[in-house]
């Protein structure tokens, strides 16, 4: 069983939205049993959940304390993959989460605050030593921007080579439980989530590789962005787009508040209810 950790400092970034059509997406190439937990309070993603008809991916309600013993009970019980939603926020609460992952994918959106808002979820990260894949999310097409921001954080992790661009068909998907390739499967949408679920599935097949090999096997260099004009840039770079925003500054707060979890959906089941999946 492998756990994919969706993790943001930023609101807004698309960890909900990414989370849900790339497990819907995993379920339907047939890398099932999955399972969807949301560790949000505000509970976005059990709220999309319960508004969808179809049972699968199963939803698993759990709180972070015990999250570590209800991923090895899904295990046990045969789910292959997990997808795990996080509130965005840098805390002991993210920690505890991320260590429970085998990848972490940070989505950020190409703008100036989205990035540099990335240092504290990074080095949060990396103190994990959790592998780590940046995803360009809402991204406008042919906006230099969007390829700047992905050379930008090229400099620092491994960046997807699919850049997911912002469509309504996301929102319109989301109203009722839905994925993009539910309602539109030749859509741009579509592809660009099978592409990017492809991707992250090569990388979860190659975690037992040694681990400085995980996380530099792809190439710093900058990714080729679908039909996006790239340009030289760097984190630094970026910066100038705003020169008068503060500079980068990771780090966490070891001793942030942790937050208590809350209980999510109408359907959402203990996971000791899936025995025999």
């Amino acid at each position: 069983m492998r756990t994919i950790v969706f993790s943001s400092q930023k609101g807004g970034s698309g960890k909900t939205t990414l989370c849900g059509q790339l497990a819907i997406q995993a379920e339907l190439d047939g890398m099932g049993p999955v399972a969807l937990i949301d560790t949000d309070p505000q509970g976005s993603l059990s709220d999309w959940w319960n508004a969808r008809t179809a049972e699968a991916p199963m939803f698993v309600q759990t709180d972070v304390e015990c999250l570590a013993d209800t991923l090895e009970e899904l295990r046990a019980t045969g789910v292959k993959l997990v997808f795990i939603d996080t509130q965005p926020t840098v805390t002991n609460v993210i920690r505890d989460i991320v260590k429970c992952g085998d990848l972490v994918v940070i989505p950020t959106r190409p703008s100036p605050h989205d990035l540099r808002a990335v240092g504290p979820t990074l080095d949060l990260v990396e103190q994990c030593g959790k592998p780590i894949v940046f995803a360009v999310n809402c991204a406008t097409r042919r906006a230099r921007i969007t390829s700047d921001t992905a050379v930008a954080l090229s400099q620092h992790g491994t960046v997807a080579p699919v850049t997911v661009h912002n469509r309504t068909d996301f929102a319109t998907s989301m109203i009722d439980g839905r994925a993009v390739m539910e309602i539109k499967p030749d859509s741009p949408s579509s592809k660009e989530i099978g592409a990017l679920w492809n991707y992250l599935n090569a990388r979860l097949n190659r975690l037992d590789r040694p681990r400085t090999e995980i996380l530099f096997g792809v190439s710093r260099k900058a990714p080729e962005i679908q039909s996006e004009e790239t340009s030289e840039a760097s984190l630094g770079a970026f910066s100038a787009l705003d020169e008068t925003a503060p500079g980068w500054t990771p780090g966490i707060n070891p001793g942030a508040e942790r937050h208590a979890p809350s209980s999510f959906g109408r359907r959402a089941v203990p996971a000791s209810n899936h025995a025999g999946v």
